[in-house]
């Protein structure tokens, strides 16, 4: 028997969430946003996905208001696509999915390490640093080279 598609009726806040971010695509615009990128040709760029294919994750990201549209010129009309607080509040989600997979899908070591911005520390499992101590938000945060980059 083949999985629904949707998940209307399951009473599970697990999958009414990957209803909205369920789809790889809409992870790593999510995780691009993350690391800073804003406009639609630096998506592209960034991750080799399809215009269509980008058009439609950001567009149901606004939709959801994971993401807002933020103008940026008028002629032509172009905009920037930031993270809103809902946007934000996923990122000790996408952390612990990061670490999840360096544990699990980088023989080589982590490809990436996350870093507490202006200490040698790292992050941590429960999203403190590692040296500090400190309770680490996307802002205090910058990646680095990981062993496996």
């Amino acid at each position: 028997m083949a999985l629904p598609r949707t998940y209307e009726s399951q009473n599970c806040s697990i999958a009414r969430s990957l209803e909205v971010v369920g789809d790889r695509w809409t992870m790593l615009v999510i995780r691009s946003a993350f690391e800073g990128v804003r406009r639609f040709d630096d998506f592209q760029d960034v991750l080799g996905v399809a215009r269509n294919v980008l058009t439609d994750r950001l567009g149901r990201l606004c939709a959801e208001g994971i993401m807002r549209r933020v103008p940026y010129q008028e002629r032509p009309e172009r905009f920037e696509y930031r993270l809103t607080r809902k946007g934000v509040e996923l990122w000790p989600a996408m952390m612990t999915l990061l670490m999840w997979g360096d544990r699990h899908y980088a023989p080589e070591g982590p490809p990436v390490i996350v870093g507490h911005r202006g200490c040698e520390g790292t992050l941590t499992r429960r999203l403190t640093c590692t040296s500090c101590g400190a309770d680490l938000e996307p802002t205090d945060v910058e990646p680095r080279p990981g062993p496996g980059a």
